[in-house]
């Protein structure tokens, strides 16, 4: 797991588009993994940091490949994500990531929330239907505890989960959690406008989120899937 964080931080940095921890070795000692990192003296982050972070990300977001999907599969959390690559943007997010969390969640409970959340599933290529964004580089598990400024104030990333995708899905994490200033969302509009059917695709982006830690931690995630499930459903799919 500690490997893919190491690779995804590697290959982040090279873009130059954003400031993240230098992973320097990784290894096993006994039955714990271990990754070393460059020191970063870092601080919360203030509104100037987070819009220089919005312009940053912007950038990163503008290195694309030819298809979703990511060299080696990594971790989201302490979850297992899978990264095959992909041509088609709505049938990799439905089977590698909203389809996987359905189908660990599957495993470990007898909900019906989960048989529902499959129904959604299966209205979502009419829904997405001719969307093929392009296959950003995103940092992939973007909440403001994976964000911080050095001491010269210049913003600083870390932890991600790496792969091509829609640029969308790193945005719709932002807005998850919260802890993200006005000036971070303006400063990455400036950058690159967010096209105008976002809202319509970010709370299919945040349920994956919302999945996986129901998957990791269960009790009040399994509600709050269970709650965004049949509300999606009720807006766009037909009883």
């Amino acid at each position: 797991m500690l490997s893919d964080e190491a690779y995804g931080l590697a290959r982040l940095r090279e873009t130059g588009s954003l400031i993240l921890p230098r992973p320097l070795l990784t290894g096993i000692a006994g039955e714990t993994a271990w990754l070393a990192l460059a020191w970063l003296g870092m601080f919360p982050a203030n509104a100037d940091a987070q819009q220089r972070l919005g312009s940053m990300l912007a950038q990163l977001h503008r290195c694309e490949a030819d298809r979703y999907g990511w060299p080696r599969d990594n971790h989201i959390g302490l979850v297992h994500q899978p990264n095959a690559w992909s041509d088609n943007w709505c049938e990799f997010f439905t089977d590698q990531r909203l389809g996987f969390q359905l189908r660990l969640s599957e495993k470990g409970r007898n909900a019906e929330w989960v048989k529902r959340g499959f129904r959604l599933l299966d209205a979502m290529p009419a829904l997405f239907e001719g969307y093929q964004p392009e296959a950003s580089l995103l940092h992939g598990d973007l909440w403001s505890g994976n964000m911080a400024m050095r001491s010269d104030g210049e913003p600083v990333v870390f932890d991600p989960a790496a792969y091509y995708g829609d640029r969308e899905t790193d945005l719709a994490m932002t807005e998850l959690f919260g802890g993200f200033t006005p000036s971070f969302y303006s400063a990455y509009e400036a950058e690159w406008p967010v096209d105008e059917e976002y809202e319509l695709r970010r709370p299919f982006y945040q349920l994956y989120h919302v999945l996986n830690h129901a998957n990791m931690f269960g009790g009040g995630y399994d509600k709050q899937a269970s709650r965004m499930i049949d509300e999606l459903l009720a807006k766009h799919v037909r009883h």
